[in-house]
């Protein structure tokens, strides 16, 4: 559903149409260039993250190469609008596609799918310059601008047009500023400039660039605003620029993070690729990535090479090295590892113990209960202060479906226990080790389920055949 909204300046609508529809030849891939990931995600879904953030009424996806697989990957958000642009004759062709969907009475924000990084906040002051007289322009300044269209000024600064490299003179290309593509036009203009481009370029393109010079002849101001930053206007057209925008993704998040109060024992081994939201004094090491949406309390400390998907950590709780935590959640307090792995549905009170190559899939475990070692709690609620003994597995599974154990408080499993559910294991009742326990047992009682023990005398090992 569309959403009311107009910019902050002018009060017309906005409509913000994506160029997604290139093929990145470049990027050696049988996947469409605005699906590659970026920390996690697809390209585009960078831009149309940043794009819904203005509160836009509208957003057109102008897609082409791998149409079928771009639109499935967004297809829950039914907001989107796409336009189909079959063959690639130009920039100015792709908005061309998008332009039946536009009201003549919005203005137009045009983004690019490849060009991730691109701030809301630069955008919206992109967008404050914009209005009915006036179109706005993002440059950015270049120590080396090579493949970069030059922005022409004339002796007052005022923007005269844009020449792509390939066009642009001698004196033309030793200009510094550069042309990022992203622009704010009145659509009513726009209409107009678009119907009157020609290819009559060394590309044999349809230059959306070729429309500043038309809004100067036609006496609409062109209003420039250079980019802050290089990196958030950068474009991705092959591997090793997908990487070099990867290492600067990472080091804006990690630089996020420590302005909110966290420390990083080293900022450049630390992936955010979601939402990271931190309480206070957290401490993160080396090699840890966050993905999806991940909560961390007051005073929690990552070790290094841990993976956090989706997950809560509340305050106070060490989550040791090596750990995997996904849609699970943690209490406060709570130590976790090293080398253990909490799988989704694990729900876990305070002060709870989960210690190295323990895995933990679909249960709850009450204040204070502790799987120490080697353990494997599948589908069950375990109580409090209970102790699951080195070796005990929760055997779930019989093959075809799951089923639910249940242990209450104060219990005690020995070690290489083998709990069959579905089973009851009693409050303060204790399974003797090396137990296989298809029965419920009752509150109290020490229950032994294992084979007598036998010596065979005169028994020889087998030998292979020769």
């Amino acid at each position: 559903m569309a959403r009311d909204s107009s910019s902050a300046r002018s009060g017309l609508p906005l409509s913000i149409v994506i160029l997604a529809a290139g093929q990145g030849k470049r990027m050696k891939s049988d996947l469409p260039k605005v699906l590659q990931p970026l920390a996690g995600r697809p390209l585009l879904g960078h831009v149309i993250s940043t794009a819904q953030s203005l509160n836009p009424a509208s957003v057109h996806v102008v897609f082409g190469h791998g149409g079928d697989r771009v639109r499935e990957a967004f297809a829950a958000d039914s907001e989107l609008q796409w336009a189909l642009q079959a063959e690639q004759l130009g920039t100015g062709h792709a908005v061309q596609q998008a332009l039946p969907a536009l009201n003549d009475d919005a203005i137009a924000l045009i983004l690019y799918g490849d060009v991730p990084l691109i701030r809301a906040d630069t955008l919206a002051n992109l967008l404050a310059l914009a209005g009915e007289g006036a179109m706005s322009l993002l440059t950015v300044m270049l120590d080396d601008p090579t493949g970069y269209g030059r922005i022409v000024r004339d002796a007052d600064g005022k923007v005269l047009r844009i020449v792509e490299q390939k066009d642009a003179t001698a004196d033309e290309l030793t200009i510094r500023e550069g042309n990022t593509g992203v622009m704010a036009v009145p659509v009513i203009q726009l209409r107009a400039w678009l119907a009157r481009l020609k290819n009559s370029n060394a590309q044999g393109e349809y230059y959306l660039t070729d429309i500043i010079e038309m809004a100067v002849a036609d006496g609409i101001e062109v209003k420039p605003l250079i980019a802050p930053t290089i990196a958030e206007v950068l474009g991705i057209n092959d591997k090793l620029q997908l990487a070099e925008v990867e290492a600067e993704h990472r080091r804006l998040r990690a630089r996020e993070l420590m302005q909110a109060g966290a420390t990083l024992v080293d900022p450049a081994r630390v992936d955010v690729r979601g939402s990271l939201s931190i309480g206070r004094d957290v401490l993160i090491d080396i090699n840890v990535v966050f993905e999806g949406r991940v909560t961390l309390g007051d005073r929690v400390r990552i070790g290094p090479n841990c993976v956090l998907r989706d997950c809560d950590i509340a305050g106070d709780a060490v989550i040791h090295p090596h750990c995997v935590i996904e849609q699970a959640s943690v209490g406060a307090g709570s130590l976790i590892g090293p080398f253990a792995r909490l799988r989704p549905g694990a729900k876990l009170a305070d002060d709870v113990h989960i210690g190295n190559f323990v895995e933990v899939k679909n249960s709850s475990m009450a204040t204070g209960a502790k799987a120490n070692h080697l353990a494997y709690v599948g589908d069950a609620t375990v109580g409090a202060r209970v102790n699951i003994g080195a070796g005990t597995i929760v055997a779930n599974y019989d093959g075809a479906n799951k089923h639910h154990t249940t242990i209450g408080d104060d219990a005690h499993t020995g070690s290489n226990s083998v709990l069959v559910a579905p089973i009851t294991i009693g409050e303060g009742a204790t399974v003797g080790a090396g137990s296989t326990v298809t029965k419920d047992v009752p509150a109290g009682k020490l229950t032994v389920a294992r084979a007598k023990q036998l010596t065979l005398d005169g028994w020889k090992r087998p030998q292979k055949k020769r």
